[in-house]
This record gives C-alpha cells, structure tokens and sequence, in this order.
C-alpha cells in the first residue's frame, strides 16, 4: 500500500472515533460514560495529528513526541476527572449529569 492510502485509512479510523466518541458524549446521561466519549474523541484527534504529522514530515521526530506528551497530559486529566466523580459520587450519590448541575460549593 502507498503511503497516501495508510494516511486516508488512518484519517478514517481518527474520524470513526472522533464521531463514536462524541455520539458517545451527548448522547448519554452518566458521567463515565461523558467522559468516556470525551476521551474517544481526544484520541481521534491525537491520532490524526499525528497520522498528518508523520506523513507530511516524517523526518521530524517532533510530533510524534509532542502527541506523546499530549497523550499523557489527557491521561492525567481523565484520571483527575473521574477522581472528582468518585469524590461527588461518594459525597452526594450523584452519578447522572441532570443531577449533577444543581451540585453548589
């Protein structure tokens, strides 16, 4: 295979997560299952950019540390998130979106 039809496979796979994942996101009423979504779509997302980035220049390592990075800064990030959803669930036992948003400091 040429290298331009790896690049529209992969662009395509990015483009199926990122739709799973944001059906994923509005479609459902838990907050796992939001961030769930959100996180598919942040993967369609670095793997695109990073697909594009290796064929257009593979010469440059760059990008691929740079979508490294970004892809353990999310990992953070999520894991702070459903830290505060398990500190919520435990305090309030709320669990669905529509409950959470009545939640004051």
């Amino acid at each position: 295979m040429t290298a331009e039809v790896v690049l529209q496979i992969v662009l395509t796979v990015a483009a199926g997560l990122i739709g799973v994942g944001l059906f994923g996101a509005l479609s459902q009423q838990s907050i796992v299952m939001v961030m769930m979504g959100l996180e598919l779509v942040l993967n369609g997302v670095l793997l695109a950019g990073g697909a594009a980035w290796y064929f257009l220049a593979p010469e440059l390592p760059d990008a691929q540390v740079l979508v490294v990075v970004a892809l353990v800064v999310m990992a953070v990030e999520m894991a702070m998130g459903f830290a505060v959803t398990v500190a919520i669930y435990r305090a309030r036992q709320v669990d669905m979106v529509d409950m959470a948003t009545d939640l004051r400091g």
